[in-house]
């Protein structure tokens, strides 16, 4: 399945709306980059990862953007994302293309706006997983957009990607992807699809 589009459509669509940025301080804050790589012949591709199991931690082995709380010495929401990325798998985003911001977002399990940057790079480099990651995945968005992948977790909309053995993608990460492909003309479902309920050997 193709998507259509490729990483200028996604720059051109983001570059044409105004983000609606929440005004609430610095320590009720986290950002995450969506990371972006063009797949020749197939499409752009984003990096998820799939966060380690931790106890105490609310997105304990979730898939996810690499990203996470501001911390008081950050210099701004793009760069707890640059910062955080850099920390949990070894990717500086100093060289990448910034393509724009999303609208911020209310964290699920805390009281917590969730900031997330664009980002494409041309090359995959190799990279440093810390303690918090467990994996490492890029996904193609035509994956995503592929109505037999979705389904339910906890009565939210959900996209099996990767099979037994591996979480769901839901959440405030399934949402910022809902926001993005929308821009580009690919709806997501935002309720859970009528039938697709989760399997318990799929739930994280």
């Amino acid at each position: 399945m193709s998507l259509g589009v490729d990483i200028d459509h996604i720059a051109d669509a983001l570059a044409t709306r105004t983000p609606q940025v929440a005004d609430n301080s610095p320590g009720d804050r986290a950002a995450v980059a969506i990371i972006l790589h063009e797949r020749i012949g197939i499409g752009p591709q984003v990096l998820i990862i799939e966060r380690a199991r931790r106890q105490g931690d609310p997105w304990s082995g979730d898939l996810a953007f690499p990203g996470g709380r501001m911390e008081p010495h950050d210099d701004g929401d793009q760069h707890t994302a640059e910062r955080e990325t850099r920390e949990e798998i070894g990717l500086d985003l100093g060289t990448a293309r910034l393509l724009g911001r999303l609208d911020d977002r209310a964290a699920r399990v805390l009281p917590l706006t969730v900031c997330a940057f664009v980002y494409a790079i041309d090359t995959i480099p190799a990279m440093e997983l810390s303690n918090e990651v467990a994996e490492v995945f890029w996904i193609d968005l035509a994956d995503i957009v592929a109505s037999e992948r979705h389904c339910e977790h906890q009565q939210y909309p959900a996209v099996d990607l990767l099979g037994p053995g591996h979480p769901l993608l839901w959440g405030v990460t399934y949402f910022f992807l809902c926001a993005l492909l929308r821009d580009v003309g690919h709806e997501l479902p935002v309720s859970v699809p009528v039938g697709r309920i989760t399997e318990p050997g799929n739930r994280p």
